[in-house]
């Protein structure tokens, strides 16, 4: 690791003093890397760390897609969707990656009487240049035959899906490639500021040896692991982890897929159904369709995961399979495991206080977003700058 300035040792007790690192990132997931590579494309001095080895799947960046979904009707969130889509072609000119795959993606199951919610999509996105369509229920089952539908649907062509794990590892390499220090296997265990501009940081590398490292500033992206690590210092809102359990089910005939990404809304849900929330998916080529319910599982502590499925979702996740995709066999799958770390509002936390910059509850849509706040916690963590009042820790 190449740092600038002292590297002294803390007399007896051996531990190693790491001064003027810049600002330090904890956490290599996608928001942890796009802040590292935000950063470094400015120049600045930055050092990320992450706890565990590149590909690890104990958090939420990990897998092989993500959607990329444009329907919304928030002019804040769709601002992050016009920003992000010219960053991940930026992302992908750098690394050299191909990430986003523009398959489109369809939203559906709202009622007739609630579809003021797709309309109101449909004029945001028009008034920005961006595409969508309305489909008759009929039309939609005749272009998607691996979908069964019940009410119009929303087509957006310009949506899609991303890589998660080829993100990652893209933004940490055009990161490095711009001169920041990358540091896997590191476990940070604490903060303490000194100042506004000074913070410090004890990290515990692969070895066991214990280092404090002193930076101007502090971005944390720890995922499920926010409250533990920064709770006591910084004033969160109510941060809910969950495992979740989505399952790729295989399509029946390869040859015949065109699948692109969804989301399936059901409003009101009925109360005898066994419908737990909103469903969303997407095709993983070669793979299968990856279908889940929206942040419905379990409650978790994040060091105490046993990546087992609740059995009774696992069972209703199959028939809803079995009865709105006849493209897939429910009975063929193969269950995932993740975590999804969310407030209240489905709302992200992108706030500064003093040197410490937080990121936090992005499970459900965020990573679409991914480039996008990584340039606000560069800003947060450089300048101060804020973003719109709905991101901020106190709401």
């Amino acid at each position: 690791m190449s740092v600038t300035g002292s590297v002294p040792w803390e007399g007896r007790t051996g531990r190693r003093i790491i001064e003027n690192v810049g600002i330090l990132v904890v956490g290599g997931g996608a928001m942890g890397s796009a802040a590292t590579w935000a950063l470094a494309r400015r120049g600045r001095d930055v050092t990320l760390v992450e706890r565990f080895e590149p590909g690890h799947v104990q958090g939420a960046s990990h897998g092989e897609y993500r959607n990329f979904n444009v329907a919304y009707a928030e002019s804040d969130y769709v601002d992050l969707l016009v920003e992000s889509r010219r960053l991940w072609g930026e992302l992908e000119d750098e690394s050299g990656s191909r990430l986003l795959e523009l398959v489109g993606l369809v939203n559906h199951g709202l009622p007739s009487t609630a579809q003021g919610r797709f309309r109101a999509v449909h004029a945001e996105l028009a008034s920005r240049g961006i595409r969508s369509e309305f489909l008759s229920a009929a039309d939609a089952a005749d272009r998607w035959p691996g979908f069964r539908f019940d009410t119009p649907v929303l087509f957006s062509p310009e949506s899609g899906r991303v890589k998660a794990d080829d993100s990652v590892a893209a933004l940490q390499r055009a990161a490095v490639a711009r001169g920041a220090v990358v540091r896997h296997s590191t476990r940070a265990l604490g903060l303490r500021t000194r100042d506004d501009d000074l913070v410090e940081v004890d990290l515990e590398t692969s070895e066991g040896r214990i280092e404090t490292v002193r930076a101007t500033g502090v971005v944390v992206t720890v995922g499920a692991w926010t409250e533990k690590f920064v709770g006591r210092r910084v004033s969160l809102p109510r941060l809910v982890v969950t495992q979740e359990q989505p399952a790729h089910f295989a399509p029946a005939d390869w040859s015949e897929a065109v699948w692109p990404s969804f989301n399936h809304l059901r409003r009101p849900f009925p109360s005898d159904d066994y419908w737990y929330s909103d469903v969303y998916g997407m095709l993983t080529p070669g793979v299968g369709i990856k279908v889940g319910w929206h942040g419905t599982g379990v409650p978790i502590d994040p060091d105490s995961r046993t990546f087992r499925s609740e059995p009774v979702q696992l069972a209703a996740l199959r028939r809803y399979a079995s009865e709105w995709l006849p493209g897939v066999d429910a009975d063929r799958f193969d269950e995932i495991s993740c975590t999804y770390t969310s407030t209240d509002t489905t709302d992200f936390v992108l706030d500064r206080v003093g040197p410490i910059t937080v990121g936090a509850g992005f499970s459900g849509h965020g990573f679409k977003f991914t480039p996008a706040v990584g340039r606000i916690l560069a800003d947060l963590a450089t300048s101060g700058q804020r973003p719109a009042a709905r991101f901020a820790l106190a709401r």
